[in-house]
C-alpha cells in the first residue's frame, strides 16, 4: 500500500474484513431503490450487515501517521498543508494523479487489485457504484458518518450513501452552463443563445466568420451525460434486484440527433475539449463558446489568460423557451479505501477538507468546483476571475442552476466504462459516417453486458 505509517506494525486491513467487502457488494448485488429525494440507493441487505460490520481500528493518542491521499483538485496542496499545520500527528501525503480520460480511476482500481490502494482519493460521483462492486471502498456509517449529512446539500451527499452504508464525503459538484465570448459576439452581432434552436442559430452565425462556436468532444462522455441529463434523460433506474439500462432513451437521441446534425453540417469542430488544439482554439477566438461547468472559471482563466475580460457565463439553452431545466457535469467527492489502516482519522480528514471554511477557501481560491458544503462561503465568494469575465458576478449562474438540477438522475454501476464505450463509438462514428444513434444502441448494449457480467441483474430498457 502506498501508504506510510510510522507504526509499521499496524494491521493494512483494518476495518476492511472480507464481511464488510460482501456487504459493500451486496448493496448493489442485492438490490437498490431510488428515494424520490435524490440519488439515494437503497440495498436490501439486512440491518446487521449494512451497518458496517467489524469495528475500524483507531490510531493510539500521541501515535504519528500518515494518510496518502490521490487527487487532481487544482490548489489542493494548500488546504491539505493547512491540515498537516494543524494536525501534526495526522500527516496527510497528496499525490497528484492525471484526470485525462478516466487515468485517475484505472490507476486506483490498478492499486486495490494489486491491494496498495491509497488512505484517501477523490471520486466523483458517477463512478462510486464501480468501487463498490470491487469492494474498495470503506463503510464509514461505522464511524459515525451521517451524523454529519447536514453540513452537505442533500441529493450531494446521497450520491454516496447505499443502503446504510456511506462511502464518501462529498466535496463539489459542477453545475453546468455556457461561456462565451462576449466580445466576438458582439461584434458578430449574435444574440445570447436562450434555447437550443437559438444556439443553432448562433452556430450558423459564427461558422460564417469562420469560426466553430464550439466542439463536439467524442471521447467526454461526462459531458454528454449532462447534456442527456438535462434534456430529460434517466440513463439508469432499479427496482428490486433488477437494475435498467436507459442510455438509448428518447430524450438521449434527442440530444445525439442535435449535436449529430451540428457535426455533419460542420458547424462544431469534433477535436477533444480541454487539450492543447482546444486551448488553442480558445485563445485565438477560433471556437469563442464552449458548454461547461462552474469549475470552468479556473480553465479558461488558467489556459487564455490573454482573453481576460472578454468571457462571460450563461445558463444552458434550454429545450423549451422559458424552462429552467439544468443538470450537472462532474462532481467529486473525498472517499476512505477499505484497506485504509486509519478510517477515523481519514474521515476526520475528509470532513475537514470538504467543509472548514478556511479549507473551503483555500479550494476556491484553486478553482475546484461549486462547494457540496451549505455553509462557509458566499456565492460571491466563488467569483474567483471575476476580472476574467469582464466583472460579471458569473458564480450566481451556476448557483441558480444548481439550484435548479433534476435530483431523480441516478448513477448506476460501471459509469467509467460507460464513458470508455461512448468515447470509442462516437470516435468510430465520426470516422466511419455512422450515425449518433446507433452510437447510443451500441453502447447500451455493451452496458447492459457489462453489468451482467458483473453479476448484476440487468435488463435493457429504452
Amino acid at each position: 500500500m502506498s501508504t506510510g505509517t510510522y507504526d509499521s506494525g499496524r494491521d493494512r486491513d483494518a476495518g476492511g474484513s472480507p464481511d464488510r467487502g460482501r456487504v459493500r457488494r451486496r448493496a448493489l448485488l442485492g438490490g437498490a431503490a431510488a428515494a424520490t429525494a435524490g440519488f439515494t440507493l437503497a440495498g436490501c441487505g439486512d440491518g446487521d450487515d449494512a451497518d458496517g460490520g467489524a469495528t475500524p481500528t483507531e490510531r493510539r493518542k500521541g501515535q504519528k501517521i500518515q494518510l496518502s491521499f490521490w487527487s487532481w483538485v487544482p490548489g489542493i496542496d494548500k488546504p491539505v498543508d493547512l491540515w498537516n499545520s494543524e494536525h501534526p500527528d495526522v500527516q496527510v501525503e497528496v499525490e497528484k494523479v492525471s484526470a485525462v480520460d478516466g487515468r485517475q480511476y484505472a490507476k486506483m482500481h490498478a492499486a486495490v487489485k494489486a491491494g496498495n490502494p491509497p488512505d484517501l482519493a477523490q471520486i466523483e460521483f458517477p463512478v462510486i457504484p464501480s468501487f463498490l462492486l470491487d469492494n474498495a471502498l470503506m463503510d464509514l456509517s461505522a464511524l459515525g458518518a451521517a451524523r454529519y449529512k447536514n453540513r452537505f446539500v442533500g441529493w450531494q451527499w446521497q450520491q454516496s450513501v447505499f443502503g446504510k452504508g456511506v462511502y464518501a464525503v462529498p466535496q463539489a459538484s459542477g453545475p453546468m452552463g455556457l461561456f462565451l465570448r462576449q466580445d466576438l459576439f458582439d461584434k458578430w452581432s449574435i444574440q445570447l443563445p436562450q434555447t437550443w434552436d437559438e444556439y443553432e442559430e448562433a452556430a450558423e452565425a459564427v461558422r460564417r466568420q469562420g469560426a466553430w462556436i464550439e466542439t463536439f468532444a467524442p471521447t467526454n462522455g461526462n459531458r454528454f451525460a449532462g447534456l442527456a441529463w438535462q434534456a430529460g434523460a434517466k440513463w439508469y433506474a432499479v427496482q428490486g434486484d433488477t437494475w435498467t439500462v436507459h442510455i438509448d432513451d428518447e430524450p438521449t437521441r434527442k440530444v445525439a440527433d442535435y449535436w449529430e446534425s451540428l457535426v455533419r453540417r460542420k458547424l462544431v469542430k469534433t477535436i477533444p475539449d480541454r487539450q492543447n488544439a482546444w486551448y488553442k482554439d480558445i485563445q485565438t477566438g477560433a471556437i469563442p463558446a464552449w458548454i461547461g461547468a462552474s469549475w470552468g472559471d479556473a480553465l479558461l482563466a488558467g489556459n487564455a489568460p490573454g482573453t481576460k475580460g472578454k468571457w462571460r457565463a450563461a445558463p444552458l439553452p434550454q429545450w423549451q423557451k422559458g424552462a429552467n431545466a439544468h443538470a450537472n457535469w462532474g462532481g467529486s467527492t473525498t472517499a476512505v479505501f477499505a484497506k485504509a489502516a486509519y478510517p477515523k482519522d481519514a474521515l476526520d480528514f475528509a470532513l475537514w477538507l470538504n467543509s472548514d471554511p478556511k479549507s473551503i477557501a483555500l479550494l476556491i481560491d484553486g478553482g475546484y468546483g461549486f462547494p457540496s458544503a451549505k455553509k462557509g462561503y458566499a456565492t460571491t465568494d466563488l467569483d474567483v476571475y471575476k476580472d476574467f469575465f469582464g466583472g460579471q458576478a458569473y458564480s450566481k449562474v451556476f448557483a441558480d442552476a444548481g439550484a435548479h438540477v433534476d435530483t431523480s438522475w441516478q448513477w448506476g454501476p460501471g459509469v467509467d466504462t460507460l464513458y470508455q464505450r461512448l468515447g470509442d463509438a462516437f470516435t468510430e462514428a465520426l470516422g466511419s459516417g455512422g450515425s449518433f444513434r446507433s452510437v447510443l444502441r451500441t453502447v447500451q448494449a455493451q452496458t447492459v453486458s457489462d453489468l451482467r457480467g458483473k453479476g448484476l441483474k440487468v435488463e435493457s430498457g429504452g
